[in-house]
């Protein structure tokens, strides 16, 4: 829904809340400025329309009842619209609380923060060990997160959201160059540290998963309606899994310094001693490997393949920013 679209939503809404008596087109139409930017009659008639249709999709409750001088009037009473107890028990609050997480740095940060407000002044739960999330230290090593950091996230989670056809260019793995990408977007869903897009790939004609670190530029929304159905479940995570996952049988060549890392050595294929503090080991490479590499920080050093090298010093860079 774009922004213009949905604050005109909201001071319909709240017009026809904030009423005591049922309010005509022509009174709304003063009061709502993009109402009075509309135009002609018409053009009015048929936003305002669209509007109350819109909201009543979305459950608010309007009143048709006759006004003043024969004109119809239109309210929304508080007591039909008043939503009922919200009860969460300790682990739907947790997981409310770590959504909010996500918008910690997009636009919704300070609508998720409000909401996270009220449900903790109603008497709910928001952490698991019933402390307030905002009251922990930033740096936690316990308190569970979900970077979304990519500036693709937000506009194709609208766009999932909207049933919107989005473009943008992406780069695959094994490319030089990115390409562009004409999408009807899904679903987007987290794993292993990385987002992930999935959706149908109008010039493939097939179902693609996207990962959002790969795609370069910005996302493009486009008009018109979806071409294919949208499935019922999406198996992003199956999808992943199939290029590299836990199921993964190729190998990766890493420089590690003697007497560190020893999850790495665990899983160590065959080691090999450098000399001068260093030795060379060859593990598994799954889906997710460069992100447990970047934990170890400045003791391991990838040799190959070149793609890992690659995904760890973006990680890096990254980490240096933040």
């Amino acid at each position: 829904m774009a922004i213009a679209k949905a604050e005109r939503l909201m001071n319909l809404a709240l017009c026809l809340l904030g009423t005591r008596r049922p309010l005509a087109k022509r009174e709304l139409r003063s009061s709502i400025e993009a109402y009075i930017e509309a135009g002609s009659d018409d053009s009015f008639n048929r936003m305002f329309e669209r509007d109350k249709d819109d909201l009543r999709e979305l459950g608010l409750v309007i009143e048709t009842v006759d006004a003043f001088d024969g004109e119809v009037g239109y309210l929304a009473r508080r007591d039909s619209n008043r939503l009922p107890p919200i009860t969460l028990d300790a682990e739907e609050a947790a997981a409310l609380g770590l959504a909010a997480k996500i918008w910690q740095q997009a636009r919704l940060a300070g609508a998720a923060s409000g909401a996270l407000q009220k449900l903790r002044a109603a008497g709910m739960p928001l952490a698991q060990d019933g402390a307030d999330y905002e009251d922990r230290t930033p740096h936690s090593a316990l308190e569970p997160r979900i970077p979304a950091h990519e500036a693709a996230f937000e506009p194709l989670m609208l766009a999932c959201r909207d049933r919107r056809p989005v473009v943008f260019d992406y780069r695959k793995a094994n490319a030089a160059r990115p390409e562009q990408r004409h999408v009807e977007p899904w679903i987007l869903e987290c794993w292993r540290g990385h987002w992930y897009v999935a959706g149908w790939d109008r010039g493939r004609q097939a179902e693609r998963v996207f990962r959002l670190s790969r795609i370069t530029g910005k996302v493009r929304s486009r008009q018109g309606a979806f071409t294919a159905p949208v499935p019922d479940h999406v198996t992003v995570r199956e999808t992943v899994e199939s290029w590299a996952g836990e199921t993964a049988t190729g190998t990766a060549r890493i420089r590690l310094r003697a007497d560190h890392g020893y999850p790495l050595r665990a899983r160590a294929r065959s080691v090999r001693d450098l000399g001068d503090g260093w030795d060379e080991l060859e593990i598994p490479n799954g889906h997710g490997l460069d992100a447990w590499l970047v934990e170890f920080g400045p003791d391991v050093v990838v040799l190959e393949p070149a793609e890992l090298r690659a995904e760890v010093i973006d990680r890096l860079r990254a980490v240096a920013k933040g």
